[in-house]
């Protein structure tokens, strides 16, 4: 049976995505930082799916990890491994990231440098395999730097500028790069949060990335109408667009 590593697995929607791909009848490498509670999600999809699901404890925020740590996690896939569904994200507290530089590290790191550092391990990886397939979540907030979270949107344009390099550095390996780039997603970190709309649920957003990885497409919005919704955005000329609340 085909394998599938996710990283950042025990989010809201690496959750959905990973119980999309056990109902698919894929096996199942799990990595996140909190080995019980991975172990317990592990548990769950292989008595409700059937599927052999593994647990490996990884933070991608820690570089040593991610040089050690994941290198494993690939290897403990062995030849059956097709893909990795990088997972990893924070919306963070924009608000207090102005003031508090500890926050702002917290959101660039978690949504840009952990998540570059883990990404070319696994393109070394699928590279030398010349097989297989990248996932990243990135999300429409880097398609145009907004007051009201242009940390995050920064750190999530500077990922979809990363894999768009990687996907031409792989082309000729026959290793795919596919970005997914999702509107707002009904989860915990959207939770309360002021002027949302259109929420999508994990299982929807889930559902879309198996079809993405499964599609040929390299850029996809979750859900669909998000490409026409930011492309309205990026039309508007700067000189209103600074003027907007946003």
């Amino acid at each position: 049976m085909p394998s599938v590593l996710i990283l950042g697995a025990t989010s809201a929607i690496a959750r959905a995505i990973a119980a999309e791909f056990a109902r698919h009848r894929s096996e199942l490498i799990l990595a996140a930082r909190d080995a019980e509670e991975l172990t317990a999600l592990a548990a769950d999809l292989n008595l409700r799916y059937g599927v052999k699901t593994q647990a490996q404890c990884l933070d991608v925020l820690d570089p040593a990890a991610v040089e050690t740590s994941l290198p494993a996690c690939l290897a403990a896939a062995g030849e059956t491994l097709t893909g990795v569904v990088l997972c990893v994200g924070t919306m963070g507290d924009e608000e207090a990231a102005r003031a508090n530089q500890a926050e702002a590290e917290r959101i660039l790191n978690t949504n840009f440098t952990g998540c570059v550092l883990a990404l070319n391990v696994v393109a070394n990886h699928f590279e030398k395999r010349k097989r297989g397939f990248i996932c990243a979540l990135s999300s429409v907030a880097g398609d145009r730097g907004r007051q009201s979270n242009y940390l995050y949107g920064s750190a999530k344009a500077g990922l979809s500028a990363y894999l768009q390099g990687l996907r031409n550095r792989l082309f000729r390996s026959g290793v795919r790069v596919i970005t997914i780039k999702p509107g707002f997603v009904d989860t915990s970190m959207t939770f309360g949060r002021p002027g949302l709309f259109l929420l999508a649920s994990p299982e929807a957003i889930a559902r879309g990335v198996y079809k993405a990885i499964n599609s040929g497409k390299d850029v996809v919005y979750l859900p669909w109408f998000w490409r026409w919704i930011m492309l309205v955005i990026r039309l508007v000329p700067e000189g209103i667009f600074k003027r907007l609340r946003l």
